[in-house]
């Protein structure tokens, strides 16, 4: 037997082999860059052929050869893009960010190639027209009216001109949205400010500790404050140089605003524009129309009005806030309004004097190892759970990983990534590397809890 170079390099992609690895972890020590590209371009080919031959079954619909095989048709792009995409998120790199440009519209393609697909929503329809005769259980009769609902709202009942306007409308919206994704991350990844050790006034341990360490992350020595969440904000919080906090406050809020390459301005713009259009097209007046309808709020109305009710005290209350801290920054000399960069600041300062709260005091006792085993004693103690620390390969020094078992069996992998770093989104999140799945084979979930704490 021959084979092709592809073929060959296929199969020694570590992404397109089985997953021989303890609980079918990603291969993370194996896996690299050069990888990504044509392992998603492989499972999403694979993917969508099998979705194409879902619609030409001939046999009658059933939800067996159906939903069930729509389920189990993205099996491995879904591994693989999961790997993907939770490293473009937490450990982001320039040829990461070129495979998300390139495979942002890709993706949408391919979704479109699906939910425009003829043939598949007949078979759907088929079901969901004769669900009461199909005997499904609670749990199958909900698949059906979701993937019968998302055909519906994805337009799968439009005519040919206006599907391959929704195309052309998602393709775009898909490299706008990761465009602007990228264009603030790369503005917090570019953006610091170097402050001598003689401004370091008011600032807690911690916080200078985090400042030194991304200084050397851009070897630089000394002191940066950059836009990574975790610096960022007790910075503003506890820096007493008003000249310094205003500047970081400003290169904060004017992260995709500044007149440089990484402006978001005009993928704003043409973001709203292809949003409305694309609600248009799907029958909604406006897109937060489209989007709420099927959400717990069901329309921008009950929204607004919901905003509307919280609005008058929450004004209320900030006017009051705010003439506190304007007095308190007129007893420190300054005769001046003041101003957005004041405000964290002084509000820690009225902390301090009228409830006699100093945050920096307790966090000794909230250190991350103690608190990760007091969240896992409450989960052993409600759910019955116990975590065991593993030691195997993971995507980044800094994570750790648990197995999660629940009597003696096996549920699930945690993963946490806990410390800022540079090229990791600010913020925090779960997410999956893979989801449980009990169709088919028995699949447990590899979850990943991220965070942007500040390394001790």
């Amino acid at each position: 037997m021959q084979f092709s170079s592809g073929d060959m390099y296929m199969t020694l992609n570590p992404l397109l082999q089985n997953w021989d690895t303890p609980f079918g972890l990603p291969p993370f020590d194996k896996i690299e860059d050069r990888h990504f590209s044509e392992a998603l371009d492989h499972t999403l080919e694979n993917s969508l052929k099998e979705f194409n031959q879902i619609g030409e079954d001939k046999q009658t619909p059933t939800f067996e050869n159906t939903i069930e095989r729509m389920e189990l048709a993205e099996k491995q792009l879904n591994d693989v893009a999961g790997v993907f995409f939770n490293l473009s998120a937490s450990s982001s790199n320039e040829l990461r960010r070129n495979l998300e440009t390139e495979f942002s519209p890709k993706f949408a393609k391919y979704s479109s190639d699906i939910i425009l697909n003829g043939k598949l929503f007949q078979r759907i329809d088929h079901l969901w027209k004769n669900r009461d005769q199909l005997a499904l259980n609670p749990e199958q009769n909900r698949v059906l009216e979701l993937y019968h609902r998302n055909f519906l709202r994805s337009g799968c009942d439009l005519n040919e001109k206006d599907k391959e306007r929704l195309r052309y409308l998602r393709e775009q919206l898909a490299s706008l949205t990761t465009n602007f994704s990228q264009n603030i991350l790369k503005e917090e990844n570019e953006w610091y400010l170097e402050v001598s050790e003689d401004k370091l006034d008011g600032l807690p341990g911690y916080l200078v500790e985090g400042m030194k360490i991304a200084a050397s992350e851009k070897n630089l020595g000394g002191y940066v404050i950059t836009l990574n969440r975790s610096l960022i904000v007790p910075f503003l919080q506890y820096s007493s140089r008003r000249d310094l906090r205003e500047i970081a406050y400003n290169a904060w809020v004017g992260r995709g605003a500044n007149q440089n390459e990484n402006n978001t301005e005009d993928i704003i713009d043409k973001i709203l524009k292809y949003r409305f259009e694309l609600a248009r097209l799907l029958g909604f007046e406006n897109y937060s129309e489209f989007k709420l309808k099927i959400e717990m709020a069901k329309s921008p109305d009950k929204v607004r009005n919901l905003l509307e009710q919280v609005w008058q005290p929450a004004r209320e209350q900030a006017i009051s806030d705010r003439s506190i801290l304007q007095d308190m920054l007129q007893e420190d000399g300054i005769n001046d309004a003041l101003k957005p960069w004041d405000w964290r600041y002084y509000a820690e300062k009225r902390r301090l004097v009228e409830f006699d709260y100093n945050e920096n005091q307790v966090k000794k006792y909230f250190q991350l190892d103690l608190m990760l085993e007091a969240v896992f004693h409450c989960a052993n103690r409600l759910f019955g759970l116990t975590f065991i620390k593993l030691d195997v390969p993971l995507y980044h020094p800094d994570c750790r990983a648990w197995e999660v078992r629940k009597d003696n069996q096996h549920l699930a992998i945690f993963i946490g990534d806990y410390f800022a770093r540079s090229g990791k989104r600010s913020g925090a999140w779960c997410s999956a590397f893979r989801s449980q799945r009990n169709l088919g084979e028995r699949v447990r979930p590899i979850t990943v809890n991220v965070c942007n704490f500040v390394k001790p």
